[in-house]
């Protein structure tokens, strides 16, 4: 956790460290078997007497704007309308979204999906992908507009500060791109825009939904491209379940995608309506301001939505995801993911 201490104050809680979590750097899910015996927990289940299923999701991070289409869902009742009684689950550095689903904690999280095929492949954990809410990962790598990295190719004899945990990312969009990473000078980043702005890098890896507000309010523009924009095909947020949920509690989750596709769509009618509406309630306590999120929201808007409706996975798409996360070493495979569900909201 030091380097989320090392951050900046320009940029309070800004993100989730990026991209890879504990077990995508090879740290096993201990205690499978236990994990497993807990599953299928009172969650997910109704009455039978009328009364609302309760349903619980795992979130990936604090609350912030990523998670503004289910903020709306609970808040428009549009949960409580499919007889959902949603609890939601707050993510944080401290948070693993896969090991709340082995607990039995939640029948659903989102995640990356490399750190859940990791653990699928590594530690035979039974998660299914069912949906991706980012069809673009946001991860990107941001400049100033005054010394603009427009692409691969301009990252050459630059200097390009990179989380450790993001490395072989960015190595395998150099490589997709017919870079040598020799030619780029990569240098440790502490999730502080601070040196890009002091102009003591070129670039940074970071979110580009959230990092160019920071560098705003320090007083520069930024710009920015997606690794998915340059072969870094790889889903974000995707919704995971386990077999066993998949298997008992099919409807209720097929109506939380529902609810859920109808949040985000209503949030995205209008990007600056929400966020102002939550102040006292869901981003209370956060540390970070209501612009943030204004910005936020409008910036993942083309990262979210889809033609084919919220959560969708086309067969080429998860097919870029594997090839792409090959490229780092993550071996998945088709039987990984479940469109099936999508099809029946």
């Amino acid at each position: 956790q030091q380097q989320r201490h090392e951050r900046s104050k320009m940029n309070p809680i800004s993100r989730r460290q990026m991209l890879i979590r504990a077990s995508a750097a090879g740290v096993g899910l201990a205690g499978l078997p236990a994990f497993l015996a807990a599953c299928g927990s009172d969650d997910a289940k109704s009455g039978g007497d009328g009364t609302a299923t309760k349903f619980s999701m795992q979130a990936a991070w604090v609350n912030d704007a990523e998670f503004m289409g289910y903020f709306i869902a609970m808040t428009n009742g549009y949960y409580a309308a499919e007889g959902l009684e949603l609890n939601y689950l707050s993510g944080g550095p401290d948070v693993i979204p896969e090991s709340t689903l082995l607990s039995g904690g939640a029948p659903l999280a989102l995640t990356t999906p490399d750190s859940t095929i990791n653990a699928i492949v590594n530690d035979g954990a039974p998660f299914v992908i069912i949906g991706a809410q980012y069809q673009k990962n946001p991860i990107g790598v941001i400049s100033l507009k005054k010394n603009p990295i427009n692409s691969p190719a301009d990252l050459v004899g630059k200097t390009l500060a990179v989380p450790a945990s993001n490395t072989l990312s960015v190595e395998a969009m150099l490589k997709l791109s017919g870079i040598d990473k020799a030619d780029v000078n990569i240098v440790p980043y502490a999730y502080d825009p601070t040196p890009l702005v002091m102009g003591e890098i070129d670039a940074s890896i970071d979110f580009a939904t959230n990092v160019p507000f920071s560098i705003q309010q320090a007083g520069e523009e930024a710009t920015s491209f997606l690794l998915y924009d340059f072969g870094f095909t790889i889903f974000n947020d995707t919704v995971v379940v386990t077999k066993d949920a998949l298997k008992n509690n099919r409807a209720e989750i097929v109506k939380w995608l529902r609810a859920s596709r109808k949040g985000w769509d209503e949030n995205f009618k209008d990007t600056a309506k929400y966020p102002p509406e939550f102040a006292e309630t869901y981003f209370k306590g956060t540390g970070r301001t209501i612009e943030n999120e204004l910005f936020f929201n409008e910036a993942q808007k083309s990262m979210i939505q889809s033609d084919s409706g919220i959560f969708s996975m086309s067969e080429e798409s998860i097919e870029a995801n594997l090839a792409a996360l090959a490229e780092i070493g993550v071996k998945g495979t088709r039987d990984m993911f479940d469109t099936t569900l999508l099809e029946e909201i």
